[in-house]
């Protein structure tokens, strides 16, 4: 059972910080300011520490979390930051896989509290300095940060990595970063540091000029993966073609830190991958819950990721694809649904999180498009139904969103 003190604490990141998880655009501060006197209040916990900053559209936190599983079984102490959590909040912070302790969490939460300080800090800026104090406490030799939106702003650009990686580019998040390919490549682009090498895992024709305009001003080399040929068994235990993009990236990005002096074995890429979920406790990403009917999770949430998805499960797809959908309200689920084979059962589902598109809306789509698809308020229930009515060589995927997700769990 869950502490009630902790429960407490997280109560109060949320409401008196409201997480753009929970409420959205008025969660997003972009700017540097706040950070710097969290991380100031708290003793600059940045400067003495090792980082891989990791931002892109799509697949940073899969790149993260294989990236801190492989180096954990390296033989390093590996800090990592990612985002949103499914269940609990302290999946955000883990080290070498452990998530951080309710008490380190109530701690500092106590402390920002009981702190005098002139600014209004958000959500993710607390839980960032959380995990930069948390992983200097832990003395992690490496910590890999994922992004939140995009880079430039982003509170976690207050680190100093050894490489950064961009995954990707998509439209995404449209409202804060610009609307074309090459608006935000120029936010994701703020990641990059001078001197520091930065690898682009996803080669686009519109962001990869902005990528290496970025990195010769600051001196900074540019590798871009899709022109390194890696030759590679190993088996990742992720369904989905963009995972092979994903362990591709990483693999480079191993080869670079070898040249910074990490011992990396090939027996200890291959342990990493066995132990991805242990290690980084990574879910949601074509995770397959049950069989015959195959039922498959996903958090795909925006056109280029729910493309890939869709492309990978109607492959392995063997009778009737039935799609359980729920949406974020400011995302572009009409674009979205759009992409949904034509041959498929479609049944849309909202979540407890209040940025969920409601039932409401999904009815006016309906009537809107004059359609009848089934809408359902529990994700949950909408699968038993669903399942019930699906023979054993359909597959019932759910997805369009980190929060539908997290109610299954």
């Amino acid at each position: 059972m869950r502490n009630r003190t902790y429960q407490e604490a997280i109560d109060w990141l949320f409401y008196q910080f409201p997480s753009y998880q929970q409420v959205g655009a008025s969660a997003y501060k972009p700017d540097l300011g706040n950070i710097t006197s969290l991380c100031k209040l708290i003793g600059n916990p940045e400067k003495s520490l090792k980082f891989i900053h990791v931002a892109g559209s799509n697949g940073k936190g899969s790149t993260s979390s294989i990236l801190a599983s492989v180096l954990k079984e390296s033989g390093e102490k590996v800090g990592l930051f990612t985002s949103p959590h499914l269940i609990d909040f302290r999946e955000r912070i883990r080290t070498n896989g452990e998530m951080i302790s309710e008490k380190s969490v109530v701690e500092f939460c106590d402390l920002i509290k009981t702190s005098t300080h002139e600014i209004t800090p958000s959500f993710f800026e607390i839980t960032l300095a959380l995990a930069l104090q948390h992983f200097l406490e832990e003395k992690c030799s490496i910590c890999i940060i994922e992004t939140g939106l995009g880079g430039r702003l982003d509170a976690t650009n207050i680190i100093q990595p050894i490489i950064s990686i961009i995954t990707n580019i998509s439209l995404e998040h449209t409202q804060f970063l610009g609307n074309s390919i090459s608006e935000i490549a120029f936010e994701k682009a703020g990641i990059i540091k001078l001197n520091i090498p930065v690898l682009i895992g996803e080669t686009h024709p519109e962001s990869k000029g902005v990528f290496q305009k970025r990195a010769l001003e600051l001196d900074s080399k540019c590798i871009f993966c899709e022109d390194i040929d890696q030759k590679n068994n190993y088996q990742l235990p992720l369904l989905g073609s963009y995972q092979k993009k994903n362990l591709h990236t990483v693999l480079c990005s191993l080869d670079l830190l070898k040249s910074k002096g990490f011992n990396i074995s090939k027996k200890s890429i291959s342990a990493g991958l066995d132990n991805l979920v242990l290690n980084s406790g990574i879910i949601g990403r074509m995770q397959v819950i049950e069989e015959k009917p195959t039922i498959i999770l996903d958090v795909s949430h925006n056109i280029d990721g729910v493309q890939k998805t869709l492309s990978d499960v109607v492959n392995i797809n063997k009778g009737i694809l039935h799609i359980i959908y729920g949406s974020s309200s400011d995302k572009d689920y009409e674009s979205i649904i759009s992409l949904f084979p034509i041959h498929s059962k479609i049944n849309f589902c909202s979540f407890s999180n209040p940025r969920s598109l409601s039932g409401e809306q999904f009815e006016l789509f309906n009537e809107k498009k004059d359609l009848n698809y089934p809408v359902f308020m529990n994700v949950k229930y909408a699968i038993e139904k669903v399942k019930s009515c699906a023979k054993e060589d359909d597959t019932i995927l759910v997805f369009g969103s980190f929060f539908l997700i997290s109610d299954y769990f």
